[in-house]
């Protein structure tokens, strides 16, 4: 089982002016960490107007940098909103393979729709649309990264005509595909698609197991690629999988405080039972009020990667067994520096044993996809997709309705030559008066 990293970024008030400036600048120090200390991936959410929740409005800016200050890590969109009024198909696979190559290949292309009342009711997105538009939206950002030009798309919610699409990502076909799944429901789809599955984990390790049986066994009876390159893997995230580690569970409980809980207090907040007024609402307040009538709503031992190394190890070797392929650790509110630490811990006194495993359980499990593989690619459809038009060209002015042109450039370029033509005269004066 590989150990990865979750951020969401969250920022309790009362902020104060350099706050998320630090936010930032912590993460950053944090993955780096991480990259050194062996942890697999680190995955960032990607959500918008969720304030005090989640400060991640641009995932691929911050994943850029941490690009640049590590080497093996790798580079998670958990997930990139595929809902084309947020994100449209091109600018998607624009940004995607751009960060590949920046990345020296390390990306991980984790897709979804999206569902909080904030963020489609924000871009104008009706919630009966949005399966329909991750498909579509799926299958243009996919078609654009690898078609050379992409040969356009007409549905139902994207639009686009032919294009060629750059850059290409580094990793070919494309990076790997994973979709985020919180029901079963949306674990059987990933499986039936072949591609990867970001599992929510809310009841445990014994409960995941069955969630795992069922994805693979979903994907050696039904699976037919939609993507070039197939994903075939499960990964496990949840409300249950903060980490804080130290050197006693004592310590580990004092550096996390209450934050534990925020993650899945925020989800009812903004998904379900929560009334927000934009600027206004003070989230984290309310999650206090909660923690004071319910104590139990700040995680401790048990519920996340939290305690001592003999704690945490014991934790996470139940999950393990669950035959989960990779485990997500969230970062909730909590202290930096003891997440530092947290990290190094990890990496001296945890990570080695199950990466070693891992690499073990990697090879078997290729070996024993093997047929399966074989039997999937049989079933993968035909492409759909037309075949590019060799006469088709654009160029000219852009023009609208009313015969609107836009004219900028021409303007431009008419001042362009005039400039040019007064320089030119201006030197032959010049000349001519010597």
């Amino acid at each position: 089982m590989k150990i990865s990293l979750f951020y969401e970024f969250p920022l309790p008030r009362p902020w104060s002016e350099d706050d998320e400036h630090q936010l930032f600048q912590h993460g950053l120090d944090e993955v780096e960490a991480a990259d050194k200390a062996g942890f697999s991936s680190v995955w960032l959410t990607e959500h918008h107007f969720l304030e005090e929740y989640c400060h991640s409005t641009a995932p691929e800016m911050f994943l850029a940098a941490a690009s640049q200050r590590t080497k093996d890590i790798r580079l998670g969109f958990g997930v990139m909103h595929l809902l084309p009024n947020i994100n449209p198909p091109a600018r998607i696979a624009e940004r995607i393979a751009t960060l590949d190559h920046l990345s020296n290949g390390r990306v991980e292309y984790g897709t979804g729709e999206g569902s909080s009342v904030a963020e489609l009711g924000g871009f104008n997105v009706d919630p009966a649309d949005k399966r329909a538009q991750w498909e579509e939206a799926l299958e243009v950002s996919i078609r654009c990264m690898t078609e050379e030009p992409f040969t356009g798309f007409k549905g139902e919610h994207v639009e686009m005509p032919a294009r060629n699409v750059v850059p290409k990502p580094l990793q070919k076909p494309h990076p790997p595909v994973w979709v985020a799944c919180t029901r079963p429901s949306s674990v059987e789809m990933a499986a039936q698609k072949a591609i990867g599955a970001l599992s929510f984990a809310y009841t445990g390790p014994e409960a995941l197991k069955e969630r795992v049986d069922g994805y693979y066994r979903d994907f050696a009876e039904q699976g037919a690629p939609i993507t070039p390159a197939i994903n075939p893997n499960i990964l496990a995230i949840g409300g249950d999988l903060s980490m804080m580690v130290a050197k006693s569970d004592e310590e580990a409980l004092k550096r996390l405080g209450i934050g534990g809980g925020f993650f899945s207090f925020g989800i009812m907040h903004y998904y379900l039972t929560g009334m927000h007024t934009p600027g206004r609402t003070k989230v984290w307040e309310r999650y206090e009020e909660a923690v004071k009538e319910d104590p139990t709503l700040a995680y401790g031992p048990g519920r996340g990667a939290i305690g001592s190394p003999e704690t945490v190890r014991e934790f996470l070797r139940g999950y393990e067994a669950s035959g989960v392929d990779e485990i997500i650790l969230l970062l909730n509110p909590r202290s930096h520096e003891g997440t530092m630490e947290s990290i190094e811990i990890m990496g001296k006194e945890i990570l080695p044993e199950f990466i070693e495993r891992d690499a073990r359980a990697v090879a078997v499990k290729a070996k024993r996809l093997e047929p399966v593989i074989e039997k999937v690619e049989a079933r993968r459809r035909p492409s759909e997709a037309p075949m590019f038009d060799e006469t088709y060209s654009f160029g000219g002015l852009p023009t609208g309705r009313n015969k609107f042109t836009a004219g900028e450039i021409p303007e431009a370029m008419a001042e362009i030559n005039e400039g040019r033509v007064k320089a030119a005269q201006l030197a032959k004066e010049k000349r001519e008066a010597k």
